[in-house]
C-alpha cells in the first residue's frame, strides 16, 4: 500500500492530511488534475478480499491494503463530470459494509481537536461529508468516548453544525483513533447515513435473515454467468434472489419457501427492489420440478438457532443434498452457507454425490458460518 501524503502545514500552523493533489497530469480532457482523497472500506471479517476485489473495479481508485483494524485504506479521485455527487460511485459498492472518508491531524492527543484552528478544520471536513451524504444526526465511536475531551467535542459538533447527537442511531458515524499510517490522530466519517449493507430495498426483515453482503459474496464466488438457471430454496426474505438479480443477466431465477410469511416478505422486498423474480410457497424438498432444472442452487441453510433446530437439521441436510443433486445439471453447482459445521462435514463424508470446496468463513451476528461450493 502506498503511504499517504505527509501532512502539510497550513497558514494557521496546524497540520492536516487526507487530500493529495498528486494525480494524473492535466490533459486536454480535464481542466484540472484529479484530487485524490483518503477513504477506508469496512468489510465483514472474512470477506475483506471480496470487498477489495470489487473496489478495484472502480475507476480512479488507487492504493489499498488491509490495516490492522481490518479496514482497507485507499485513495479515490471523484470524477468532476459524474452526476449524483462526488462519492456516488463508492456508495454503490455491494461487498462493503461501509465506506469512510478519512482525515488525519498531526496532533499528540485528542484534546488538541478542541483547539480553535484544528476544531475549525474538523468542522469544515464534517460539513463536506454532510453535504455529500445528507446526514441528519451524528454519533461518536472512540476509545474513551465518554471522557471530558470527547464530551466537549461532541457538544461543539452539535452546536456548530446544528446536527443532533444520537449516541446509538446517529447517521453520521464518526470514528476517532490514532492513525495506523502516519503520526497523529484520524477522523473517519461514514459517507452514507446507513451502512451500505443495509440495502434500500429491504422493507421486510425476518429472524435469521441473511446479510446482503454475504449474499453478494456467495454469488460472486460461485460464478456470475449469463446462462445460469438459478434456484434459491428456503429463500426467506429474498436476499439471495435480489442480490443476484442486481448483478447482471441470467437465464432464470426462482425461489421457494414453505412458509407463507417468508414468501410474502420476499415478494415485498422484490417489489421494493423493482425486480421481477418468481417466488412460490413450496417445500424445497418436494418441488415437483423436473430433473436437471438448474445450473446453480444457492441456499442459506437453517443454522438451528433463529431458524430450524439441530435435531431437525440432522434429518434435513442429507435429504437436501439428495434433492439438490436431482435438480442440478450434470455440471451444476451448489452454494451453501451454514453454521452447522460438524453436521455438514459429517453428512458430506457419508455421501458421494458432491465434492465441496470452502469459499469463506465470515463473522455474522455472533456466528462464524462457512460458505461451501459443491460440484459433482
Amino acid at each position: 500500500m502506498s503511504r499517504p501524503t505527509r501532512p502539510k502545514t497550513n497558514s494557521a500552523g496546524s497540520r492536516r492530511s487526507g487530500t493529495s493533489n498528486a494525480g494524473p497530469r492535466k490533459t486536454k480532457a480535464r481542466s484540472a488534475p484529479l484530487r485524490y482523497q483518503n477513504f477506508e472500506l469496512e468489510a465483514l471479517k472474512g470477506l475483506e478480499a471480496v470487498a477489495e476485489a470489487e473496489l478495484r473495479e472502480v475507476p480512479s481508485v488507487r492504493g489499498g491494503g488491509l490495516l490492522q483494524t481490518g479496514g482497507v485504506r485507499f485513495q479515490f479521485a471523484p470524477d468532476p463530470l459524474a452526476t449524483g455527487g462526488d462519492w456516488e460511485r463508492l456508495s454503490r459498492l455491494r461487498g462493503a459494509v461501509a465506506i469512510y472518508r478519512v482525515e488525519t491531524w498531526d496532533i499528540p492527543r485528542p484534546k488538541a481537536f478542541l483547539g480553535h484552528e484544528v476544531l475549525g478544520e474538523v468542522l469544515d471536513y464534517l460539513r463536506s461529508v454532510i453535504r455529500q451524504g445528507g446526514h441528519k444526526s451524528f454519533r461518536l465511536s472512540a476509545a474513551g468516548k465518554d471522557s471530558e475531551t470527547f464530551t466537549r467535542l461532541t457538544e461543539e459538533i452539535e452546536a456548530q453544525l446544528g446536527l443532533p447527537h444520537h449516541a446509538e442511531e446517529g447517521e453520521l458515524l464518526l470514528r476517532i483513533r490514532p492513525s495506523e499510517t502516519e503520526e497523529g490522530w484520524e477522523v473517519l466519517a461514514r459517507i452514507t447515513p446507513r451502512p451500505l449493507s443495509a440495502r434500500p430495498w429491504r422493507e421486510c426483515n425476518m429472524s435469521g435473515g441473511l446479510n446482503a453482503t454475504i449474499a453478494y459474496a456467495m454469488h460472486k464466488l460461485s460464478g456470475v454467468r449469463e446462462r445460469d438457471r438459478i434456484f434459491n430454496p428456503m429463500c426467506g426474505s429474498g436476499t439471495l434472489l435480489i442480490e443476484r438479480s442486481l448483478m447482471g443477466p441470467l437465464d432464470a431465477l426462482v425461489g421457494v419457501d414453505i412458509g407463507p410469511e417468508a414468501v410474502a416478505c420476499s415478494q415485498t422486498n422484490i417489489r421494493a427492489a423493482k425486480r421481477q423474480i418468481e417466488v412460490a410457497q413450496i417445500d424445497a424438498l418436494a418441488t415437483g420440478l423436473p430433473d436437471r432444472s438448474f445450473d446453480l442452487i444457492v441456499c442459506d441453510l437453517p443454522w438451528g438457532d433463529a431458524v430450524g433446530s439441530h435435531g431437525g437439521n440432522a434429518e434435513l441436510y442429507p435429504l437436501f443434498l439428495q434433492e439438490m443433486d436431482r435438480l442440478t445439471a450434470r455440471s451444476g453447482r451448489l452454494c451453501i452457507l451454514t453454521h452447522e459445521l460438524k453436521l455438514f462435514e459429517r453428512v458430506m463424508a457419508e455421501q458421494s454425490r458432491w465434492q465441496a470446496k470452502e469459499l469463506f468463513q465470515v463473522y455474522s451476528g455472533g456466528h462464524y458460518p462457512k460458505c461451501y461450493l459443491l460440484s459433482k
